[in-house]
C-alpha cells in the first residue's frame, strides 16, 4: 500500500465552447495513480460574460476588453468555488483560453489566480500551459496523464476522445504508450454557427444537423488542410477554422457540414495510432450529440461509448484533470510529455498562488 500523501483538490474548467457553465470537481489524489472523484457541480454564467469573452478571442495584447473579461471570468470562478462549498488543499485553475498559437510559442488563459486564492482561502495552481510552451511544447492537450491514471486498470489500447470546443484525443497503448493531440474542430464551430442563425446555444442531440446534407466541396477543402498532414504532437487554436466556410449554406446543411468536419478530424486522427484502439470513450459536451456519435460509429471499427459508460462523469472529466495536475504541480511532477505536447523532455508546470498572499 502506498504511503504517499493523498490531497483533496478542486479543479475548474471553462472551455472555449463557452457553454455557459463553469465545471467544478473535487477529487482525492496522490498525483500518481490514486484518483477518487468525490463531487461535481456546474455553476452557470450569463450571456454577458460569454459575449465579452468571445470578443477577446485571438487577442495577443492586453487591453480594456481583456481586463474586463478577465475580471468577469475570475469573479465567476470565485462564485463557483464558494457555491461548491467544499474544502480542499489546492485548486487547479485553468482559466479561460482566448488565444492559443504554439507556432509562435504563445498561449493565453485569462483569470487572476491570486485573486481566486485570496477570495476562496485555498491555494491555487494556475498558468499550467506556460512552461510547456516556453520550452518548445504545444501547451496542449494537458490531460493525457490524467487519462492514463484513470484507465490504468483497463484493457488497452484505448482512446479518450474529448469533444469540447476543439476535439482532442489521448491514446493509451497496451505497453503504456501515450499519444495525444488536437485532431480537429468540435463544438465551437457548430455552436458559433447556430448562435449566428438562431441565437441558440447549441444543436441539441444534433437534431437540426440530422435534417441537413454536408457539402462535399467544403469537406474536401477541409481535409486538405495542412494540419492533418502534421505528425503529432500538435495542437489547434479555437479559431483555426471558422464558420465562414458555411456562410452560404442553410442552417441544416451548415450544421451537417460542420459536424462532418468534426468526424473527419477524428477519423484522420486514427491514422496516427500505432495499433487501433479496442474502445474509444467520448468526453466533453459533444458526447451528448447522439446524432454525431451515431455517424462516428459508422466510420470507426472500435467500440465508441460515452465516457460515462466507465462510471466517469463526462461533464467532470476536464475539471477533475486540472485538479489532478494541480497536485502534480505541487509535487514538481511532469504535467506534459514529449509524446503529448512535443516538449523535449517531461516537464512540470503551473504557478502557485498562495491563499491570502500579498499580490505584488
Amino acid at each position: 500500500m502506498s504511503d504517499r500523501k493523498v490531497y483533496r483538490a478542486i479543479g475548474l474548467m471553462s472551455g472555449t465552447s463557452l457553454d455557459g457553465v463553469i465545471d467544478v470537481a473535487l477529487i482525492e489524489t496522490d498525483g500518481h495513480d490514486v484518483v477518487r472523484p468525490l463531487a461535481y457541480y456546474e455553476h452557470p454564467y450569463d450571456i454577458e460574460i460569454r459575449d465579452k469573452v468571445r470578443k477577446c478571442f485571438g487577442k495577443t495584447q492586453r487591453d480594456a476588453a481583456v481586463d474586463e473579461a478577465e475580471r468577469l471570468v475570475t469573479d465567476i470562478h470565485i462564485a463557483a468555488v464558494n457555491a461548491f462549498g467544499q474544502s480542499a488543499d489546492v485548486i487547479g485553475f485553468h482559466g479561460q483560453t482566448i488565444t492559443h498559437n504554439p507556432h509562435d510559442q504563445f498561449t493565453w488563459q485569462i483569470g487572476d489566480g491570486q485573486k481566486l486564492a485570496n477570495e476562496t482561502g485555498i491555494d491555487v495552481v494556475g498558468d499550467m500551459r506556460q512552461n510547456d510552451i516556453k520550452n518548445g511544447g504545444q501547451g496542449a492537450p494537458l490531460l493525457p496523464l490524467y487519462h492514463q491514471a484513470m484507465v490504468a486498470r483497463m484493457q488497452k489500447p484505448v482512446m479518450i476522445l474529448n469533444l469540447g470546443g476543439v476535439a482532442n484525443i489521448t491514446y493509451i497503448g497496451a505497453e503504456g504508450e501515450l499519444i495525444a493531440f488536437d485532431c480537429g474542430p468540435a463544438n465551437a464551430l457548430m455552436d458559433d454557427f447556430i448562435k449566428s442563425r438562431r441565437d441558440l446555444a447549441f444543436d441539441k442531440n444534433g437534431s437540426i444537423a440530422a435534417l441537413g446534407q454536408a457539402h462535399g466541396n467544403i469537406i474536401d477543402r477541409f481535409t486538405r488542410d495542412a494540419y492533418f498532414a502534421k505528425v503529432p504532437p500538435k495542437s489547434l487554436d479555437r479559431n483555426h477554422w471558422s464558420i465562414d466556410c458555411v456562410r452560404y449554406a442553410s442552417l441544416e446543411d451548415g450544421l451537417a457540414t460542420l459536424m462532418e468536419m468534426t468526424i473527419e478530424g477524428v477519423v484522420r486522427a486514427l491514422e496516427h495510432m500505432p495499433t487501433p484502439p479496442i474502445a474509444i470513450y467520448v468526453a466533453g459536451g459533444g458526447r451528448r450529440n447522439t446524432y454525431m456519435l451515431g455517424c462516428l460509429r459508422q466510420r470507426l471499427s472500435a467500440s465508441l461509448l460515452p465516457i460515462d459508460a466507465m462510471d466517469w462523469n463526462g461533464d467532470a472529466t476536464e475539471a477533475e484533470g486540472f485538479a489532478y495536475l494541480a497536485v502534480r504541480s505541487l509535487l514538481s511532477l511532469p504535467l506534459t510529455m514529449p509524446t503529448t505536447t512535443g516538449t523535449p523532455k517531461p516537464l512540470t508546470g503551473g504557478v502557485l498562488y498562495g491563499a491570502n498572499a500579498i499580490k505584488s
